[in-house]
């Protein structure tokens, strides 16, 4: 049943732009994309990059996916297009509706890392990094020894700092020549290249198992870079904008003299004004033109403005002269007039100027408080470098350019920015610029922030400059390409240097090169841009495979726990998620680092005790993780990417701790490394996915790993010393710990200690680090053999819950100790027992099963085995049933205190909750903590199903043996199995029910399958049966023991109206509810006898010609509808259409209660007559004419209704053969509100009485009527005609003469026609709306008739001959206008005076029309007309032509994927009664109604 394929949906909805949103992926993985509810219906064509297979990838080649429908059937609810994943990198795609692009976003698969000789799989999760500055390592053939400590330490990958020849700052990342190996590696007599570099990176990966990543650097080259001066062209220059040099005065004097001395001499405000003289010439000049164009009337919207030189020559902008002609006009063309003009343009140009003026004053103030903020942290502040006095080394003000040149004067350096050949060689330094966007180039034209000093300036590197595309500058593309080219062919991986700052088509461009030679190439990078969302941009885009994160930004031990909780894993206990399931938007995956190598020394800010425990908590982790070479051998201070020049140390087993240049297992923290990081790696491999952190105290965190297949747990115990324990004050009480489970072992005991040697002094050769400080480390030895941990006793927490508590004794500052936990054995046990019994569900369980023999029989027997005798009435107490139903069993639905009871008493109230928390994995709901808290939730559901017989109670037992494991695992992991048993038996209940259904449903979409479901919620058997019994000579009823008498009684299952309101008792069952519903929830489903049944029993019941509205058990019946009795001949006649043999039910018996209106009810079998004859005598007494009084007429049935009320009347008028009743003070027909409010007047009062000939009654009694004849013509009814007594003598109305009349007269009648002057319009004054189809005919108040509702549209479905289709199709039209709401119809339009869509049956006021729900259905939107309203536009669209067809397809689909939508939210699932207008939730309605989800159901059968 569970299919082990990952599968991920991602849902398509209209104009949704996740660019910003991650998806990550894993190759193998399939991904589907799927219609949301906006998008179904509509011609949506998804187009992808990702290659077809065997195609190479190119970003800019898209191809659009083919659409699969398994079902093949016409709603789109399955509908979907797939990628099979088996490549890495990033993805785009997007989607067309017809020709328009409407959403799109990125998808990135990760990939996959292999190492060693056997090439196996090293997972993300298992990376263990170190950087390396590569300058550091010394000649070539001695990397070996310095790169051996990494592989000693456990490290499986070295991420190495550019190899490349660096520039003259000897910073690590200012590359002279991006193509060429530092040629510092090589030795006089030996020349190393690539070629070296490749072998002994194929050697580390294959002998020791260690992969190797190294940056590549985009952004910037070294200024001395050689090709940059032969290409000038790509790097970005001074544009107007020289360099400031200053002197040596104090703070306070170098604000004065920049403001006094120099900004006054430069005049930079010119760069970006206008020459007023020259600009005034040229406008006097264009206006003395003769043949000058005259523009009447300016454009108010053109505004005169400076336009910028793209030259940046002084007073070189312009304006526009056009906007200025059209804006100062003269008005003659006098001297005098022309001179007026220019001097008001010459005014509007220097107020012009005057503005550019102060904006560049602006910036001036920026540039100072900038400059002066910088001066201030290089020299004075106390966390700066305290740079002392000027010096050309160190300048005041950092130089923003860079020139090949001598010195010159300011003015002799802008005067070359005018001479290309010069003006090429003035080049831009790179840096980066504190809270800019980082997806906008700051170099770039429209950027101020070099003429504001906001650049934070790398002085040694030159900005490239690549343009948008390789054409606009060949050389540096294809000299990047090479450089990327070279990386890739001899590294795993890179890391993407200043990421944030390089251009993002750059970086996409390059590594779609390096991934064409590394197919799984492994990215990291560094992101600053302060933002998820920004971050995502780069990532998605890049297919950045891991983002590093810092331990280092933690400001204490608590934030330090809570980066491990959100860079990676689950919680604890998590519930299981489906193999096919929606894809989630992720979080980036982290390379969590305790230090990065550009980061300052964690010993300064913290303490040389904190490296064990915090690289401890980094290394709990579940992600990768990483550090930085010096971390471990306690280096105080930072390493300089820019100023190191000593080598690294060498890995000598036999070393003195005296010894600078050589470390082993003894020097700093690198034998408890090696030990955290081959843990790491094992907690990655096997599956350790589930995290938990505990700040115990202020410095002790303890990380949980847990694999939720062996439930084995690891748990570290960190104590941090963010504080020198030298001298700052830490507690020797440490508080207890108490460890759920049984300790296996301690995997790891270890404790920074002082040892006697020489103290820390900086070697001139090596990097050495603090050698009087080491670790104490221990390693797999037994509980008691630990000297941290004082005494170690056993709590019992609950029955099946030991958990050990810890003392601890020498858990000093700088100490961590680590436990291997597993469950209690007889939890473990029962554990492995319930994941060999869930295998039967889903092959994820099988990893930690346990086959046992002596488990309870029951479990032997396949769960399917033992449900599948289940019929669909049984399922609907299994899974369904809400309060009320369940109430008269004696019981009612399971209450979560603090919380609300389930809405279902069966699994499905379970199912609706877990559905909801376990997508989330919200451990922490009231539901979870139910369970963890007892056993109640879980007895009830097995106790529930055991008090009931039969197979009920089979299933009641399997899942009491099932839970009986459950109880004895830990609570913690109760919610994640007790949902995992559930599942599997709500899954295959399903298919049990699905199985005994129509192939309409067997082989239908996931909605038809879930809306067909609505049959098992609705139709069941209480502990009373609500259906009067039927006639003992059918011989295949159901029959059950009644508990009490003990004697065989029938069992037929009835359909309940809604839940929770009309589920049980006398309210269940409704004669409309019921014959709306039928043919939806059961002949569609193919539930043939249950329909049967049902019209036999209401046939039974028959009355004055009258099909009950209320059953009340037929004995407690109401005969006050005139509907009921033609929807229940509608289904006689759909039975017989859809049913194989369906014509054989004329001839069933009906034991009739009322043989005479007067008889008294008569018990089953006493009267049976064949169907056929209670059809004919329906018939008859309607042409005959139907009077009378109800019985009991009064307060004792209707506390509301006036007196005349209680009059019923119904009949057929003889002209023209429609069916007419009722009086203005009842409501015969399913719009039967009745006021009840003394406040506003209403009460007894209809507020849509509907009498005379309503609509739908209409159209029902023609489909009957010409049913009725096609059967006599075949001699399949007895009966041609109707006889009925007339004035004294017996008159025969035949069925085609009655036929006739109603075809003939009802467009006449009923149509309103566009024609004002129309004959057979009556009330032309009451018409407010042409083209529509009146609601009634006939009515005591005639305004009521031309009422715009959703009734014609039923009869449209059932009687479409009483249309002429263009008629139809308009009145159509204006009905999906004016009433077609989000889920259900209008049940009055809009424009009608006395619409209110907000139905609130508690409001008691003054107003007529609204008081105590008046409006009930004069506007809130109810479901059911919706789908006669959809069938009815897919009749008449098909005879409208293929265009229309298709358009109304289209609003098919898109209306029942919102109906669909609510479905699988709805905890009810099912589809509401009504609700208020727009779509929004009534909380008067019912949650689930009969009639509604039939109604859809039919709309799906017909599509």
């Amino acid at each position: 049943m569970g299919h082990s394929k990952q599968i991920r949906i991602l849902l398509l909805n209209e104009m949704e732009k996740l660019e910003k949103t991650l998806f990550r992926l894993e190759q193998g993985f399939e991904l589907q994309f799927r219609l949301g509810p906006t998008l179904q219906g509509k011609a949506v064509t998804v187009y992808t990059n990702y290659p077809f297979p065997g195609e190479t990838f190119n970003r800019e080649k898209f191809h659009s996916l083919q659409w699969e429908n398994p079902t093949e059937r016409e709603d789109d609810s399955d509908k979907y297009c797939k990628l099979n994943l088996q490549q890495a990198g990033s993805f785009q795609y997007y989607f067309l509706q017809g020709n328009e692009k409407s959403g799109g976003g990125y998808i990135v698969v990760d990939p996959i890392l292999r190492v060693g000789a056997d090439n196996h799989v090293l997972p993300l999760d298992c990376v263990t990094l170190q950087t390396f500055l590569t300058k550091c390592l010394g000649p070539f053939d001695e990397w070996e020894s310095r790169l051996r400590v990494a592989k000693e330490s456990g490290y499986n990958m070295i991420h190495f700092t550019p190899l490349q020849t660096l520039g003259l700052s000897r910073s690590s990342y200012s590359l002279a020549d991006q193509l060429e190996l530092n040629p510092d590696f090589s030795r006089p007599n030996k020349k190393y290249t690539w070629h070296d570099v490749g072998q002994l990176v194929e050697k580390l990966k294959k002998e020791w198992d260690i992969l190797c990543i190294t940056d590549v650097v985009y952004n910037h080259t070294a200024a001395n870079s050689k090709w940059i001066h032969e290409h000038p062209e790509r790097k970005y220059r001074e544009k107007g904008v020289p360099a400031l040099i200053e002197n040596d005065h104090q703070m306070n004097c170098i604000r004065k003299i920049i403001w006094e001395d120099i900004y006054p001499k430069i005049h930079l405000w010119e760069f970006f004004q206008v020459d007023v003289h020259k600009a005034v010439e040229q406008f006097r000049g264009l206006l003395t033109q003769e043949n000058r164009k005259i523009i009447s009337q300016p454009d108010p919207k053109q505004h005169l403005k400076i336009i910028q030189d793209p030259e940046y020559r002084r007073l070189g902008c312009t304006v526009d002269m056009n906007i200025a002609l059209a804006t100062f006009i003269p008005h003659d063309n006098g001297p005098a007039a022309i001179d007026e003009c220019c001097n008001w343009f010459r005014k509007r140009i220097e107020e012009l100027n005057a503005e550019k003026h102060q904006l560049v004053n602006y910036h001036q103030e920026q540039a100072v408080n900038c400059l002066l903020g910088n001066v201030f942290y290089e020299r004075l502040a106390g966390h700066g470098p305290k740079l002392g006095p000027v010096t050309r080394k160190h300048p005041l003000v950092t130089r923003y350019f860079t020139f090949p040149f001598e010195e010159m004067t300011p003015s002799t350096e802008e005067s070359m920015i005018h001479l290309p050949n010069k003006a090429c060689f003035l080049m831009a330094h790179n840096g980066w610029v504190m809270g800019d966007d980082p997806l906008r180039n700051f170099a770039e034209p429209g950027s101020d922030v070099y003429l504001r000093r906001e650049l934070i300036c790398w002085g040694d590197s030159v900005k490239l400059r690549y343009g948008n595309k390789p054409e606009d500058c060949p050389y540096l593309w294809a000299h990047m390409k090479k450089y990327t080219e070279i990386t890739a062919t001899h590294f795993q991986g890179v890391r993407l240097d200043n990421c944030h700052s390089t251009p993002i088509h750059v970086a996409e461009y390059m590594l779609d090169a390096a991934r064409k030679l590394q197919p799984n190439l492994y990215v990291v990078a560094e992101l600053f841009t302060g933002s998820e969302d920004l971050d995502n941009i780069f990532v998605t885009r890049l297919g950045i495979s891991s983002l590093i994160r810092e331990a280092m930004s933690a400001a204490d031990s608590h934030e330090e726990g809570r980066l491990v909780y959100r860079y990676g894993g689950e919680p604890v206990g998590s519930f299981v998620q489906p193999c096919l399931r929606p894809l989630m938007p992720a979080i980036a995956h982290a390379l969590f680092m305790d230090i990065t190598h550009d980061n300052e020394c964690p010993i300064v800010h913290r303490s040389a005790y904190d490296a064990l425990p915090s690289s401890t908590i980094v290394s709990m982790a579940s992600c990768a993780s990483g550090s930085t070479k010096g971390y471990d051998e306690l280096v105080p201070h930072q390493i300089s990417v820019v100023s190191e020049e000593r080598f690294y140390t060498k890995w000598n087993p036999e070393a003195l701790p005296s010894n600078t240049g050589e470390v082993n297992f003894q020097s700093g923290i690198i034998a408890a490394r090696r030990a955290i990081n081959k843990l790491h790696q094992e907690l990655g491999a096997k599956g350790f996915i589930q995290v938990y952190v505990d700040q115990v105290d202020q410095d002790i965190v303890a990380v949980t790993r847990h694999s939720p297949s062996i439930h084995q747990s690891v748990v570290s115990v960190s104590r941090t010393a963010f504080r020198n324990p030298k001298t700052s004050f830490y507690s020797k009480e440490v508080p207890h710990m108490y460890i759920p489970g049984k300790i296996e072992e301690v995997v790891l005991e270890a404790r920074t200690i002082e040892r006697h040697t020489i103290p820390y002094k900086k070697d001139e050769n090596s990097i050495n680090g603090m050698p009087d400080i080491t670790v104490e480390i221990r390693e797999h030895i037994q509980l008691n053999e630990s000297k941290i941990v004082k005494h170690a006793g056993i709590v019992t927490k609950g029955p099946n819950e030991f958990v050990q508590e810890i003392e601890f004794e020498n858990l000093t500052p700088g100490s961590v100790i680590i436990f291997r936990v597993s469950l209690d054995p007889h939890a473990q046990v029962a554990v492995g027992i319930l994941r060999n019994h869930l295998t039967q569900f889903s092959p994820h369980f099988k990893s930690g099963s346990l086959a046992v023999d002596n488990a309870d029989p029951i479990l032997k027997i396949p769960f399917a085995s033992i449900a599948s005798k289940l019929t669909l009435a049984e399922l609907n107490q299994v899974l369904y049933r809400c309060e009320s139903e369940e109430q008269e069993d004696g019981g009612g639905c399971y209450n979560i205190p603090n919380w609300s009871s389930l809405k279902y008493a069966g699994l499905q109230g379970l199912m609706s909750i877990l559905a909801e928390i376990r997508p989330r994995n919200d451990l922490g709901h009231p539901f979870c903590d139910n369970l963890r808290s007892g056993d109640w939730m879980i007895d009830y559901v097995s106790s529930r199903l055991i008090s009931r017989s039969g197979t009920i109670a089979e299933v009641g037992k399997w899942l009491q043996a099932m839970f009986l494991y459950l109880k004895q695992i830990p609570r913690y992991l109760i919610p994640c199995y007790f949902d995992a048993i559930l599942i599997g038996a709500y899954t295959t209940l399903l298919d049990i029910a699905w199985k005994q259904m129509s192939s309409f449903v067997q082989n239908g979409s996931t909605f038809v399958k879930h809306l067909s479901l609505g049959s098992v919620q609705m139709c069941g058997v209480g502990k009373f049966p609500s259906l009067p019994l039927l006639s003992p000579s059918l011989t295949d009823l159901p029959y059950r023991v009644n508990e009490i008498t003990k004697e065989k009684e029938q069992c037929c299952g009835s359909l309940a109206a809604g839940l929770p309101h009309f589920s049980a008792g006398i309210f269940r069952c409704w004669g409309r509810d019921t014959f709306i519903a039928l043919r939806g929830l059961l002949l569609v489903t193919g539930r043939y006898l249950e329909a049967r049944n049902i019209i036999l029993a209401f046939a039974g019941t028959l009355r004055h010609g009258l099909i009950p509205n209320l059953l009340g058990e037929g004995t407690h019946a109401r005969y006050n509808c005139r509907d009921a009795v033609w929807w229940w001949l509608q289904c006689i006649q759909d039975y017989c259409k859809i049913v194989p043999n369906g014509l054989d039910i004329l001839r069933c018996p009906v034991s009739r209660m009322y043989p005479t209106d007067d008889s008294v009810p008569l018990s089953a079998g006493t009267v049976d007559q064949p169907l056929f004859e209670v059809i004919q005598e329906a018939m008859q007494r309607h042409v005959q004419g139907i009077q009378f009084r109800e019985r009991n007429a009064g307060p004792q049935i209707d506390r509301n209704m006036k007196d005349e009320g209680f009059n019923i009347t119904a009949g057929v008028d003889e002209e023209t053969g429609f069916v007419y009743g009722g009086n203005r003070f009842n409501c015969g027909t399913w719009m039967d509100k009745m006021g009840e409010s003394d406040r506003a007047r209403n009460r007894g009062i209809p507020a849509t009485p509907r009498d005379g000939s309503a609509v739908e009654i209409v159209g029902l009694s023609k489909s009957a009527v010409r049913w009725l004849l096609e059967l006599s013509r075949k001699n399949i009814f007895p009966y041609h005609e109707v006889r009925v007594k007339r004035h004294g003598k017996f008159v025969t109305v035949s069925y085609d003469e009655w036929n006739r009349k109603i075809q003939d007269n009802f467009e006449k009648l009923f149509h309103v026609s566009e024609d004002p002057s129309d004959f057979n319009e009556k009330h032309p004054e009451l018409v407010h709306k042409r083209g529509i189809y009146k609601d009634s005919y006939g009515a005591s108040s005639p305004w009521c008739d031309y009422q715009l509702r959703p009734n014609f549209t039923i009869a449209m479905v059932v009687a479409p001959e009483l249309f002429t289709p263009e008629k139809a199709w308009k009145a159509l039209e204006i009905a999906e206008k004016k009433l077609l709401g989000p889920l259900g119809m209008k049940t009055l339009d809009p424009d009608d005076m006395v619409y209110c869509g907000i139905y609130d049956n508690a409001l008691d006021n003054d107003n007529y029309n609204l008081a105590k729900g008046f409006n009930y259905h004069q506007g809130p939107e109810w479901l059911w007309p919706t789908g006669y309203f959809l069938r009815a536009k897919l009749y008449f669209s098909k005879l409208m032509g293929p265009e229309t067809n298709a358009k109304t397809m289209f609003l098919v689909k898109n209306v029942l994927s919102r109906h669909y939508v609510h479905l699988e939210r709805s905890p009810w699932k099912g589809l509401p009664e009504l609700t208020n207008e727009n779509g929004q939730y009534c909380p008067f309605s019912c949650e689930t109604q009969a009639w509604s989800i039939a109604t859809v159901l039919e709309t799906l059968y017909d599509l």
